[in-house]
């Protein structure tokens, strides 16, 4: 599934269990999970059925038990594992990932790499899962994309503006939002 097709669903409030968000390019990773974060469950509905954890402070187990509980006075729960780049032995998330629970939204942020595809945990994980692979954009690709952010914020460029942003931000799309 690309970016917009899971936009597109959480908005229609079609939510899956497990998101893994993978790749080399952060921006569509955290714009994912912090549209799952701010948008799926209400303020009153957070304080009891949001979690946030980072890969560095926890383990597959606490990640699990916190997936497994059910929803309090909600129909879901969200938790989001920020880093999970960083958790050692995070194959061992495939038993729950064969079975997950379905008031649930467990959103996996592996940033700055990929998962090997080759390994039947990515294989588990595309068959089971939401798997989303942010790609980092080519240098002739960031100029267009500039373009079509800002038309889509509703504002004009004008090509040498353009060229200048790509030229001294690079391809690092979050430092170029940041930047506009």
């Amino acid at each position: 599934m690309n970016y917009e097709q899971i936009i597109d669903k959480l908005k229609n409030k079609i939510y899956y269990p497990v998101y893994f968000l993978t790749g080399e390019e952060s921006y569509y990773i955290d714009e994912i999970s912090d549209y799952i974060e701010k948008n799926v469950l209400s303020e009153t509905e957070k304080e009891f059925n949001q979690t946030v954890i980072y890969g560095r402070d926890t383990n597959v187990l606490s990640i699990v038990s916190a997936a497994k509980r059910y929803p309090m006075m909600a129909s879901y729960q969200v938790v989001i594992v920020k880093e999970a780049q960083d958790i050692q032995k995070i194959e061992e998330l495939e038993k729950y990932i064969e079975n997950p629970l379905p008031s649930t939204l467990l959103v996996i942020n592996y940033k700055y790499k990929k998962i090997d595809k080759r390994k039947t945990f990515a294989k588990l994980i595309e068959k089971k899962s939401v798997l989303f692979e942010s790609k980092k954009l080519y240098d002739n690709q960031v100029p267009d994309w500039i373009n079509n952010y800002i038309a889509q914020k509703g504002y004009r460029i004008t090509p040498k503006a353009t060229s200048m942003l790509s030229e001294y931000l690079g391809t690092d799309l979050g430092k170029i939002v940041n930047e506009v």
